[in-house]
């Protein structure tokens, strides 16, 4: 499994909190059951006050099952996906 950061962003007028509906649906997307149903483990989630980003550490097989995973907030927003480490791993390999 290799780690993965994620960031989703998306205009204040499409922001799914707004409408309850949504926010139900965006909560169990982010459940930890649906997302190991997609083969994903959720790590870590925030989201950044008024700026109607979203910050995602995911560990997954590949970037392919993020991307997939991650789809319906491609039609909100943008998705960006980004390869990552764990600090230790960092270290031991003595360079980012």
């Amino acid at each position: 499994m290799k780690l993965f950061v994620v960031r989703h962003q998306h205009e204040a007028a499409r922001c799914p909190a707004r409408n309850p509906e949504m926010g139900v649906l965006l909560l169990q997307h982010l459940s930890a059951a649906n997302a190991e149903r997609h083969g994903i483990r959720i790590h870590g989630e925030g989201v950044l006050d008024g700026q109607h980003t979203l910050f995602l550490i995911l560990e997954a097989e590949d970037e392919a099952a993020v991307r997939r995973y991650m789809a319906p907030f491609a039609q909100a927003g943008t998705v960006d996906i980004w390869p990552a480490s764990p600090c230790e791993a960092v270290v031991t390999r003595q360079g980012c």
